[in-house]
Order: C-alpha cells, then sequence, then structure tokens
C-alpha cells in the first residue's frame, strides 16, 4: 500500500513539474508580449538619455539610481485626453509591481507644478510624477507626441517605446512587466 501511495506521488510530483516551469507571464517570449502591445523597438544602439529630476515633493531622482529595476517612462500632459485614460492603469500597475521591481515615471511636459499636483490629486496618483518644465528630458528622449512610453529593462537596456496609449493594466502588459521583473537585478547600487 505504502509502495503505491509513493509511487502514486512521485508520478504527481513529476507531472507537475512542467507547471512549475512555465513563467508566472505565460511562457510568451518578450517579443511576442511586445507585438501583443504593439509596442516598437528602439533604434539600434539607442540608449535611454539620463534622467536627474525632481519630484513633485522635491526628491531628487536619477535612472542610475533606478537600475536593478524595471522602469517604465511616461512623457505626458493634463490636457493630453489619451494621457488621462493611461494614468488610472499606471497608478494600478504601481500598486501591483512597484513592491516586486517596477518604477512608474511620469515626466509632465511643460506645466506648472500646482497644475500637476491637482491632476494628480484628482486621480489619486501615487507613483513618481516628474515635471519637465523647460522640456529637456522630453527633447532628450525625442518625444514627437503624448502620451509616449519607455520600458527599460533591470540592466537599464532599452526594450521597448509607445506613443500613443496603450492598454497597460491588460493581460498582455502585466505578461510583460512580469516577464521583465523575472530578470535577474543587476548593476544595483551598492547601499
Amino acid at each position: 500500500m505504502w509502495r503505491l501511495l509513493r509511487c502514486a506521488s512521485l508520478v504527481i510530483c513529476f507531472a507537475a513539474l512542467p507547471l512549475l516551469s512555465v513563467p508566472a507571464w505565460g511562457g510568451a517570449s518578450i517579443p511576442e508580449l511586445l507585438g501583443a502591445l504593439e509596442l516598437s523597438d528602439y533604434p539600434p544602439g539607442w540608449r535611454p538619455p539620463a534622467i536627474t529630476a525632481k519630484t513633485l515633493d522635491g526628491n531628487g531622482v536619477t535612472l542610475e539610481e533606478l537600475k536593478g529595476r524595471v522602469i517604465l517612462v511616461n512623457f505626458w500632459a493634463t490636457w493630453c485626453v489619451p494621457c488621462l485614460h493611461e494614468m488610472p492603469a499606471f497608478e494600478r500597475l504601481h500598486r501591483d509591481y512597484e513592491g516586486s521591481g517596477l518604477s512608474l515615471l511620469g515626466v509632465n511636459i511643460q506645466e506648472d507644478r500646482q497644475t500637476i499636483e491637482r491632476y494628480a490629486t484628482r486621480l489619486a496618483l501615487t507613483f513618481t510624477l516628474l515635471s519637465d518644465g523647460d522640456g529637456g528630458m522630453t527633447k532628450a528622449y525625442g518625444v514627437v507626441g503624448m502620451p509616449t512610453s519607455f520600458l527599460i529593462a533591470r540592466d537599464g537596456r532599452p526594450v521597448a517605446l509607445a506613443v500613443g496609449d496603450r492598454e497597460w493594466d491588460s493581460p498582455p502588459a502585466r505578461r510583460l512587466i512580469e516577464a521583465l521583473l523575472a530578470e535577474p537585478p543587476t548593476g544595483v547600487p551598492a547601499g
């Protein structure tokens, strides 16, 4: 009897092994997930320009200090209707994945602090909002329309970009974020 139970247990364990090796994001490759969201590859050799900015509450943010995290940089404005559609999705991603290594940076294009703060309060946004008052970051990133989003992997490599709004809270977007979060963090600053 014990031999039969032990044998049945081993069969169940071995049968479950393939299930354990299936990634949480459904096993699709990152290029397949990019295609599902209609995200574009970066131009060859392109590296994300440095971001050194202050949050609305005055704290400094740099891309270098975020290395080791998956970073989603979104350029937006309060008057942009498609941006309004994306913001709640970004907030949900922030709440669900911030603790796992996702950093969302919402870069507002040339609006004053009070306008940005009212918008953030109205939408209950808690992810990092930055103001690009002089347009320097917008120019450095080559933003030509809004919203524009840039996805950067844990190792700092550019993954994809999107001009125009996307369904960032959709199952394919979540699988993409999970796939990138599953990559090992590298280049994490000491300390």
